[in-house]
C-alpha cells in the first residue's frame, strides 16, 4: 500500500512552520491565556479552575479539557508552576489523546480504490478532493473525479476546475441528475480505463436529512454492484471555524454511512483548532489530513505531536518527517 505524501518533502521544516503559523490564532489563545493564568502561582483548585475555563473557550470540550486539567494536576497539585511547564504538559497529554488518530490515507490493493467524500455544503469538500487529487497524482497515480454533488451546478463546476487544474478527468452529469447514476458511471469508467484511485464528491445539504440518507445509501449500492467492497474509504470533511458543532456533523454523517476517517478544514482560519483534539477523544477516528491554508500544498498530513505543541504555542515542533512507507 502507498500512503499519500510518502515521499520526504524538501520543504518540510517550512511546512512545519507554516502548521505552527496556520493555528497561531488557536494557540494564541491557548497560550496568553496560560500566561495569564500562571505566573509563577501554586497549581491550586483555583489555578485549575482557570486552566479549565480557558481550554473550554478554546474549543476544546467540557468533557477534554477537564480530563486534560486532571491529568496536569497529578503530581503537581500544590506545587509551583511555569506557564512553560503548563504548556508543556498540556501539550504531552493532548498528544496522547490524538497519537490513536494518526493514520496515513492509503490507496491500498483495490483498484480502482473508490473514495467517497462527505460532508456538509462549505466544509472545503470540492478543495480538498482537488488537493488530495493532486497529492495523488505526485505519486504516479491515476485519479477520476466524479462529481456526484448533482444538486449544485457551482459544485460540479469547480470539480471541473480541479480537474484541470491537476490533469484528471472528471464524470459529471448536468445539474439536478441522479447522483446514483453518475457514480455508477464513475465506476464503470474506473475500471475501464485501468484508474488507481476514484474519488467521488457527494451532497452536502442538510434540509432534508431523509434525502441525503436515500442518497447516499443508493450511491452505496450502485457503486456495490461493480465492486463489492467498495467505496474503500469514506471521508468525512470537516471545518473547523464551527467549532464543537463539528460534533453534530460527525454524529450524523455516521448514522448514514461508515465513516473511514476525517480531514479537518480551515485550521488557519480559527481559533477553534481545539476542537479537533475533542473530536479525536469522543469518537476514535482517523484524521487523515488537516487544512492550514487555501495553497494546493496546504493539505498536510495529520502528525499528533506537531498539532500538540502548535496548538499550546510551543515552537520547537518535531520536525521528524511523518512519511512512512507501509508497504
Amino acid at each position: 500500500m502507498i500512503g499519500l505524501w510518502k515521499k520526504k518533502d524538501p520543504s518540510e521544516k517550512g511546512l512545519l512552520k507554516k502548521l505552527s503559523e496556520g493555528l497561531s490564532l488557536s494557540s494564541n489563545k491557548i497560550s496568553s491565556g496560560i500566561s495569564d493564568i500562571f505566573t509563577r502561582k501554586k497549581l491550586d483548585t483555583e489555578t485549575l479552575s482557570q486552566l479549565e475555563e480557558l481550554l473550554i473557550a478554546a474549543d476544546l470540550g467540557p468533557s477534554t479539557a477537564a480530563k486534560l486539567t486532571a491529568e496536569i494536576s497529578k503530581n503537581r497539585f500544590g506545587k509551583e508552576v511555569s506557564a512553560e511547564e503548563v504548556k508543556e504538559a498540556l501539550a504531552a497529554e493532548i498528544e496522547k489523546i490524538l497519537l490513536p488518530a494518526e493514520k496515513q490515507l492509503f490507496a491500498g490493493s483495490a483498484k480502482p480504490f473508490v473514495i467517497m467524500m462527505v460532508g456538509v455544503n462549505g466544509t472545503g469538500k470540492t478543495t480538498t478532493i482537488g488537493k488530495l487529487a493532486h497529492q495523488f497524482k505526485r505519486d504516479g497515480k491515476k485519479v477520476m473525479l466524479a462529481a456526484g454533488d448533482t444538486f449544485r451546478a457551482a459544485a460540479v463546476n469547480q470539480l471541473k476546475v480541479w480537474g484541470e487544474r491537476v490533469d484528471c478527468p472528471v464524470i459529471a452529469k448536468e445539474e439536478g441528475a441522479d447522483a446514483a447514476a453518475l457514480a455508477f458511471e464513475a465506476v464503470d469508467q474506473a475500471l475501464a480505463e485501468n484508474i488507481d484511485i476514484l474519488m467521488i464528491d457527494t451532497a452536502g445539504r442538510l434540509q432534508n436529512k431523509a434525502h441525503l440518507m436515500a442518497e447516499l445509501e443508493k450511491m452505496i449500492r450502485v457503486i456495490k454492484k461493480k465492486i463489492p467492497d467498495a467505496p474503500h474509504g469514506t471521508l468525512l470533511v470537516l471545518d473547523a471555524t464551527v467549532g464543537q458543532n463539528a460534533h453534530s456533523q460527525v454524529e450524523l454523517f455516521k448514522q448514514i454511512v461508515n465513516i473511514t476517517g476525517l480531514i479537518v478544514t480551515k485550521l488557519d482560519g480559527t481559533a477553534k483548532g481545539g476542537v479537533l483534539v475533542s473530536l479525536v477523544e469522543r469518537f476514535i477516528l482517523p484524521v487523515h489530513a488537516i487544512g492550514i491554508g487555501e495553497g494546493i500544498d496546504d493539505l498536510r498530513p495529520f502528525a499528533a505531536r506537531n498539532f500538540a505543541r502548535s496548538l499550546v504555542g510551543l515552537q520547537d515542533i518535531d520536525a521528524r518527517t511523518q512519511n512512512t512507507d507501509t508497504d
